[in-house]
């Protein structure tokens, strides 16, 4: 049987049928007739196959490789890509990002899902891991009490239950040379500071490893407030040192950089209405006179946003950009807060507007996550390669 070139475009850029379908947004009975030449693919879908092989075969300029926890739609994955890591596991729960992240890597693993789930046995021997896990509870309490019984202390019993006992189990097994965890700025208040006490405990005296964290605006980078906070850490003594870092003066980038022009047709659909505008005004002077901080954020090219979170879907109100006196303001677009996080033109958005902007909301600030990932390239590279001569970070990846 003669393949078709579809079928072989797919097969190099190791789609599986359902990937396939899934990237080009259509039925799978539809790739099936593509597979047997029963009808001939569009010219475009062609192309971007053959993109998909090019990219593909960028595998073999790897120098270490990584594993992709609560991947999202990526952006870890795109920093650490910068600096030449090969991505060797994916897991992530939602199926709509999961339809985001395939869209955009082409990869021989398949994405697992729950992680709660995971036998961590079944993960590849890696040298990187990155995790932007959710923030959940958990407390010392009864930590003494324990101790003194005798029983188990540390963080299976600590933080059992929670997503970071599953970070923490899969390091304990699996031993990499670095990890990088990302979440909110707020961890470190968390509980009085009793959650993140636990965490560096259990990252330094119980896993022993070297960490080292920091909380880093976006700002300095995109015309974004978003302030999080980066925990690294490596196996083995390294001259690791915050002080590598490069951060632009905050304020250098403003909203104008990301947004079309308001003149464009196609943004009437992203134009709040008159009931929706006049409710968010309305909430906002409620508000005010009880002397509470809540309401819309209005913002034009020339300002910096607040911080773009999942909720943006429902009403947009934390970003809302100026159109005049004479026209209700706007939501941003999809594509406007790709770039607000960092994220290329060339990056695709299959989803809806609601998934995107939840997506989007959740994702990191692709550019300082790349900075962070350059600082620590030479001492991922001393780990792996034994090149001790790397000192100092590599320059700067544009």
């Amino acid at each position: 049987m003669i393949t078709s070139e579809f079928s072989q475009l797919r097969i190099n850029a190791g789609l599986t049928i359902k990937q396939t379908a899934t990237v080009l947004g259509y039925n799978q009975r539809e790739i099936y007739r593509y597979e047997k030449g029963s009808i001939l693919p569009r010219n475009h879908i062609i192309n971007y196959l053959k993109t998909l092989n090019i990219n593909s075969k960028n595998d073999s300029n790897s120098d270490f490789t990584f594993i992709d926890l609560f991947a999202g739609i990526g952006g870890l994955r795109i920093a650490f890509e910068s600096i030449h890591g090969k991505c060797i596991y994916t897991s992530e729960l939602d199926r709509f990002a999961n339809q985001t992240y395939i869209s955009n890597f082409q990869d021989n693993h398949q994405i697992s899902g729950d992680i709660t789930k995971i036998n961590e046995s079944k993960i590849p021997d890696h040298d990187v891991l990155l995790a932007g896990f959710p923030c959940q509870p958990f407390s010392i309490a009864g930590v003494s009490k324990k101790i003194s019984l005798g029983q188990s202390h540390g963080f299976a019993s600590e933080t059992q239950g929670t997503l970071f006992f599953d970070i923490v189990r899969i390091i304990n097994a699996k031993r990499p040379k670095a990890f990088l965890l990302e979440n909110v700025k707020n961890l470190k208040s968390h509980d009085k500071g009793n959650t993140f006490k636990i965490i560096m405990n259990i990252l330094e005296n119980e896993l022993g490893y070297r960490v080292h964290y920091k909380v880093i605006d976006a700002q300095h980078f995109l015309p974004q407030h978003r302030e999080r906070i980066v925990i690294v850490g490596f196996r083995d003594n390294v001259d690791f040192s915050w002080d590598d870092l490069i951060l632009p003066s905050k304020g250098e980038h403003k909203l104008e950089s990301v947004l079309y022009s308001n003149d464009r047709t196609s943004l009437e659909k992203y134009t709040l209405s008159d009931k929706l505008w006049n409710y968010l005004q309305n909430y906002a002077i409620k508000h005010r006179e009880k002397g509470n901080g809540f309401g819309y954020s209005l913002v034009s090219g020339n300002d910096i946003a607040k911080t773009l979170s999942a909720r943006y879907f429902k009403d947009g109100s934390e970003i809302l950009i100026f159109q005049g006196n004479k026209k209700n303001p706007r939501r941003l677009t999809p594509r406007e807060c790709a770039r607000l996080m960092g994220y290329g033109e060339n990056f695709l958005i299959p989803v809806s507007d609601t998934q995107a902007y939840k997506q989007f909301g959740n994702s990191v600030a692709i550019p300082v996550f790349k900075e962070v990932a350059r600082i620590m390239q030479p001492h991922i590279y001393a780990l792996t390669k034994s090149l001790l001569e790397y000192q100092k970070p590599f320059p700067i990846i544009s």
